[in-house]
């Protein structure tokens, strides 16, 4: 095809051309679209039947590198601005909700809502100004036609965040309370002339003392944040960090609950058993069990989630973005 086309063959074969790269687009399929580009940087400028320019496609079709791309030709200002046949701007795009098949590899609507939030608010940093107040035939902004097309990816959201920040309310603040009663009911007992623990210059008795601390103050600020999570506004900016936020910093601190407490209730086992030694190794292995099916149910999501709120980034670093 490359070899077939050039800048002056404005016949079939272009409507081919055009036809072509948009399916590309669609696709992701990066290289074609760089190789047609090349051979003919007027591909550029191609349009569908609804007037969607190329980068319209992109940013409908959520192909990040792809727009990257096409952002960095000398004619992008020329072609980025130009509206649809509906006077959809780029920024409209963004706006609209894509096909489910550009979510495959996003679980959740959090992470979904995110990731829309995270398109829209880039791309209307790498537009003009103007383009931000543009309206459509609909009498819609760009932004207004976002709120209107994600209500429900926000609102599922909005379920799933809530759902998830009860049931883990309920295990922190089980785990408060057991902690709370075990740092006043210590192992041994206490001497009765001093009132000082029986094994209070024991190291097992230390690493108790430590790990239900620990276990207590991960716990308490755990709840703190699901609490903050089942009060909040749940705008559309809040999906975008503070809830996320909130969501990593609970559940990073309700593992570390989860995994002090195991090593504080082995602690004071092996204190009261040290003359037994047989019970240290399968104590070990049932104590881990709880740890790491919390590992393995919720540390996906949690590194999900911290990559998306703090590692990701949607374009290419080299835009230059409007201040």
């Amino acid at each position: 095809m490359c070899k077939r086309i050039s800048p002056l063959n404005v016949g079939k074969e272009k409507k081919v051309v055009y036809f072509a790269i948009f399916c590309a687009i669609k696709e992701g399929h990066y290289k074609f679209v760089e190789k047609v580009l090349d051979a003919d940087p007027y591909v550029i400028w191609g349009r569908d039947k609804d007037g969607i320019t190329v980068f319209q496609q992109a940013v409908l079709c959520r192909e990040a590198k792809i727009f990257s791309l096409l952002h960095g030709r000398a004619v992008k200002d020329s072609v980025m601005y130009i509206t649809d046949n509906f006077c959809n701007n780029v920024l409209h795009m963004a706006g609209k909700l894509p096909s489910s098949i550009r979510f495959k590899h996003i679980q959740g609507a959090v992470l979904k809502m995110q990731s829309e939030l995270q398109w829209f608010k880039e791309l209307k940093q790498i537009v003009h100004p103007k383009t931000r107040e543009e309206r459509n035939k609909s009498g819609l902004t760009p932004q207004e036609l976002f709120t209107r097309e994600h209500i429900d990816m926000k609102n599922e959201g909005e379920k799933w965040m809530k759902e998830t920040a009860t049931s883990c309310t309920v295990v922190a603040t089980f785990i408060v309370t057991i902690m709370f009663a075990a740092a006043f009911t210590v192992p041994g007992g206490n001497d009765q002339n001093t009132g000082l623990p029986t094994f209070l210059n024991e190291n097992l008795f230390m690493l108790f003392i430590v790990a239900d601390a620990l276990s207590l103050f991960s716990s308490s600020t755990s709840v703190l944040m699901f609490l903050g999570i089942l009060t909040s506004r749940y705008e559309e900016e809040d999906f975008l960090f503070s809830l996320p936020r909130k969501m990593i910093i609970g559940l990073s601190t309700l593992f570390l609950s989860i995994g002090t407490m195991m090593i504080a209730f082995s602690a004071a086992l092996f204190l009261m058993l040290r003359g037994q030694p047989w019970i240290f190794p399968p104590v070990i292995c049932f104590a881990s069990v709880p740890v790491t099916l919390f590992g393995i149910m919720q540390f996906p999501l949690l590194v999900d989630m911290f990559k998306s709120t703090y590692v990701s980034s949607i374009f290419d670093p080299k835009i230059k973005y409007w201040s």
